[in-house]
């Protein structure tokens, strides 16, 4: 089968943004690589030697491929994620003047090519990542996720998935109540459950996000644990969304709220996180480029919330905040 493979030169910052709007354009799977050079800081838990660059995309820079079926009119999605793009400027994100290529080439060049380079990650004390074809034998107290991504966000190799995981490992002490904001693959809520929470509800808006969350919950045997539901931020949790019901899972006010979503949209459901927090509560918020640490930071206290930790990995930040009343 042949595809329309899209690309899009931009900078890290812009990656998660854009690469969302592929998704929602229909695209059957989207790749994202950033720097390789020397300059990036990388993980060495093996005391790994890096002497040369991985890549020759610029410091700051990223691609992000997009892959659309045939019988797609590429050139209306090309218009479509161009218009879209732009538009990121009116919400402060830089994206460097991208550029875009478009090309058809053959299924077998990146529906399974890249699962080579997927291997079993170890990204905290005792988080391990596993794609569920690869072959691990874990070690005493190490906590494994089982892992098939698809097409939606999330396997552990970005910078604000890593972080937010370790951040989560920081503060789950067992038996918590958490939900989990743009679940994307589900690996925070099953993140969550392997640290010791009690249930997660993690919501989606994109059904194809929520699709991937619930096979990898189940994969990692949790679906009695794990509520996932298809909605708009916490919009599930309003009185006309039923929140109330038994069928979130979780018992409301929480005592985690995650979320490893783009900075802009963090500010816009702060409020919402402090109701849905019992007092002493706390808001991981991830997904915050280096630049809008001070947004972000502004609109959790204007919230009411009490910042008690920044976590950082390379140009990215989580804050843990807590409400305090």
């Amino acid at each position: 089968m042949l595809w329309h493979e899209l690309t899009i030169h931009t900078t890290e910052e812009a990656t998660e943004a854009i690469s969302n709007f592929l998704h929602e354009a229909g695209a059957g799977g989207v790749s994202i690589e950033e720097s390789g050079n020397l300059n990036k800081k990388r993980e060495r838990p093996y005391g790994e030697w890096f002497d040369q660059p991985l890549n020759d995309i610029p410091e700051g820079r990223a691609e992000i491929k997009g892959y659309f079926s045939d019988d797609v009119n590429i050139e209306d999605v090309l218009e479509e994620v161009k218009t879209r793009t732009i538009e990121l400027a009116t919400y402060n994100i830089d994206t460097g003047n991208p550029t875009y290529e478009t090309r058809v080439v053959d299924e077998e060049e990146w529906a399974t090519a890249w699962k080579a380079y997927y291997k079993p990650l170890k990204v905290s004390d005792t988080l391990t990542i596993k794609p569920v074809w690869e072959e691990y034998e874990a070690s005493e107290g190490e906590r494994i996720i089982e892992l098939d991504p698809g097409m939606a966000f999330g396997t552990g190799t970005h910078p604000t998935t890593a972080l937010c995981l370790r951040a989560l490992e920081s503060i789950v002490k067992g038996g918590e109540d958490v939900i989990d904001v743009g679940t994307g693959s589900g690996i925070l809520a099953i993140g969550a459950m392997k640290l010791g929470a009690k249930q997660v509800l993690a919501l989606d808006l994109d059904p194809v996000a929520v699709k991937s969350a619930q096979e990898n919950v189940a994969l990692n045997g949790l679906s009695e644990q794990v509520t996932v539901k298809e909605s708009d931020l916490l919009s599930v949790l309003r009185p006309e969304g039923h929140g109330a019901s038994a069928d979130i899972g979780v018992q409301l006010p929480v005592q985690i709220v995650v979320a490893n979503i783009l900075a802009e949209i963090i500010l816009l459901f702060t409020n919402d996180v402090y109701e849905a927090l019992q007092p002493g509560g706390l808001y991981l918020a991830s997904g915050i480029y280096k630049d809008k640490e001070q947004a972000v930071h502004d609109g959790l206290i204007a919230a009411g919330l009490t910042i008690r930790h920044v976590h950082r990995e390379e140009e990215w930040l989580a804050f843990v905040a807590e409400k305090v009343v």
